[in-house]
Parts: C-alpha cells; structure tokens; sequence
C-alpha cells in the first residue's frame, strides 16, 4: 500500500488564534497517526499571517509529543535561512526526544519575503546559492564524527535523522539525485515541472548511504467530505487564500464561501485553478479516482497531502476519508486507464 502523509502549515483562522492553531496541529496529528498515515510534517514559513509554524523544530516537538508511532518531521526547513550547525543542534534534540521518529526535508526557498528573509539572514549573499554545500555540511553534522571533526553538533552527531529534498523544480531534482536522497516535490502548490522533475531525479540517482534506489514524495492539495459539493465548498477557503498571495493580501486562513464568482477575477481563477491542478476535492467515491489516476501519472513511492479546511471537524473528517481512500488506491492505480491526464 502507498503510505500516505499530511502536510500541516498550523493555519490561523480568522477569529482563531496562534495557541488555536498549534492545538489544532496536535489534534491532527493524532488524528493522522489514528488513521494509519507514516508521516506528519510541518512548514517553515515567515511573516504570514495565516501560518503559525515559524519556528518549525518547537511546533514537531510539539506535535511528537503528543502522537507515539508517526514520523514527525519538516516540509520543509528552508536551509539557506540557517545555518547548518543550528539545524544539526535542533533535529539532534529531537532525535533524542523522540527516537526512529523525526524526518528532516529540506527546501533552499525563503518561505517568505524577501524583507523577511533579510531579516532572518542578515545576508543574502550567502544564500540560497550555498545550498548544495550547506546540505552536504548537515549530512556530515548529523552522521558518525570523524576523529578529527572540528565541529561538532551536540546532540546532533551520528543522530543520523534521515534527510529530504524538498523541491519543485528541476534544481533540487538534480541534487537530490546526485545525493542519493528521497526527493518529495511540491506539486501540491507548483504543478509545471512535477513530471519532468520526477524523470531527473530517477534517471540521476546515485546510491548513498541513506538511499540504494530513487524514492519519490509527491505533494497534492486535498480535501474529502461526505459529498462533491461539499467538499467544493470548503475548498473554497484554500481558492481564496491563493487569491490573496496573488494580491499580496495574505491574512489570516478564510471560511469558505458558497461562490467564488464575485470574489476573483478571471486571471485570477486561471492562476489558482492551474497552480491546484492536482488538488484531489471531493466525496469519497471521487478522491479514490483521483488518487489513483495520481498515482498512476507519478508512479509515486509515497504521497502527502495538504488539507486546506478552515473547520477543525470537516478537517479531520477529510483525514478520515483519505485514509478510507487509501486502500483501494493503488490498486485503482495499476488498473486506471487515466494514464496521460490528470482530471
């Protein structure tokens, strides 16, 4: 069976609250750990509104210690907004905390803008431009210390927290590849390279350490509910959000609407439909479809997806009816005929 993962931003709703948002988090991640899911990860993300889980490492450590058996982990940590040594020092805590347990994926985006990401960097110089050499320097952080290692992360040092590559394009495809690392792509949010990403990555993998084949992660925005309209409807939230980091109106995570016709523009539903090109929205019966159809396109080892829902209950129901989903997904996907479209 394909494992499936969730991928959580902690939203902050409107009329909600930060210490809402990070309860919520531990609430779904028991939720997803109840319903047979392998992973939950969070993102790094800077001066939004809307998302409260800056400070990614506290916000796992948080949501670990609340769940027993999932792997808990990041998606990602933006590696050029840190230094090697800091990640090292915060993922071999959480090694510690919570053995065989914790993931570390990496991106080399700010996760916000570029005001923000000054602020965070002090240089931008040395940025997303170090970032090969900076995961090659977290690799060696976090595996066995040489005798003669100058630096040393404690804890950190042979925690040997398996590593990530985040990406959606063909840059951390390459890298990844060449790494010999697991590669989980964004096509959750940017669908363009996701195939040709794919054919990189597999075609340039090099067997390391960590990996000896190519392993691929592919992300999918989702919502399931108890019918098509239903679940259309609560997307709506998700259409919205988009719209306004389109206007560089971010602010807190909306409710949904009955209609988006009076709130978008035509160029603007053509951004957000294509950007959600591979959203999986539905009733029960229509997610498998797409899930398998998905999978099928992707030949995905493992595929996580986040839930954009703006109430707590209709967002764990949607974590219930993908797993329900779950498993007739892959066979779905060896059968389907839907092999060259995505609908």
């Amino acid at each position: 069976m394909i494992p499936f993962s969730i991928l959580d931003l902690s939203p902050i709703t409107e009329g909600g609250s930060v210490a809402e948002s990070l309860e919520n988090s531990r609430q779904l991640a028991i939720a997803a750990e109840e319903n047979g899911y392998k992973r939950f990860w969070l993102a790094e993300h800077h001066g939004m509104k809307g998302i409260a889980s800056a400070a990614t490492s506290l916000v796992i450590s948080h949501v670990a210690s609340a769940t027993r058996t999932i792997r808990v982990g990041s998606g990602g940590i933006m590696l050029p907004n840190h230094s090697p040594l800091v990640i090292a020092e915060q993922f071999g805590t959480l090694a510690a905390l919570y053995p065989g347990r914790i993931d570390l994926g990496l991106g080399r985006a700010p996760g916000t803008d570029m005001r923000t990401a000054q602020a965070l960097r002090r240089n931008m110089e040395a940025s997303g431009n170090n970032f090969p050499n900076d995961v090659v320097e977290l690799q060696a952080l976090l595996g066995p210390a040489a005798d003669d290692q100058k630096i040393i992360a404690v804890p950190g040092a042979d925690s040997n927290v398996p590593i990530w590559l985040l990406g959606s394009s063909h840059f951390s495809a390459h890298l990844a590849g060449m790494l010999g690392l697991p590669f989980a792509f964004a096509s959750h949010f940017a669908p363009d390279m996701l195939l040709s990403a794919l054919e990189i990555y597999r075609e340039r993998f090099t067997p390391s350490a960590q990996l000896d084949k190519p392993h691929v992660m592919v992300g999918v925005m989702g919502v399931a509910a108890d019918s098509d309209e239903q679940a259309n409807y609560l997307f709506t939230s998700m259409q919205q959000s988009f719209v306004a980091l389109r206007r560089n109106a971010r602010g807190r995570f909306p409710p949904p609407v009955e209609s988006m016709d009076n709130f978008w523009t035509q160029d603007e539903k053509i951004f957000v439909d294509h950007a959600m090109s591979y959203a999986i929205v539905g009733g029960l019966e229509t997610i498998r479809r797409k899930i398998g159809a998905f999978l099928d396109l992707t030949r995905a080892d493992e595929l996580i997806v986040s839930m954009p829902i703006y109430d707590m209950e209709a967002r764990l129901r949607s974590v219930k009816l993908f797993a329900e989903a779950q498993n007739q997904a892959e066979s779905f996907a060896s059968t389907s005929s839907e092999t060259s479209k995505f609908e």
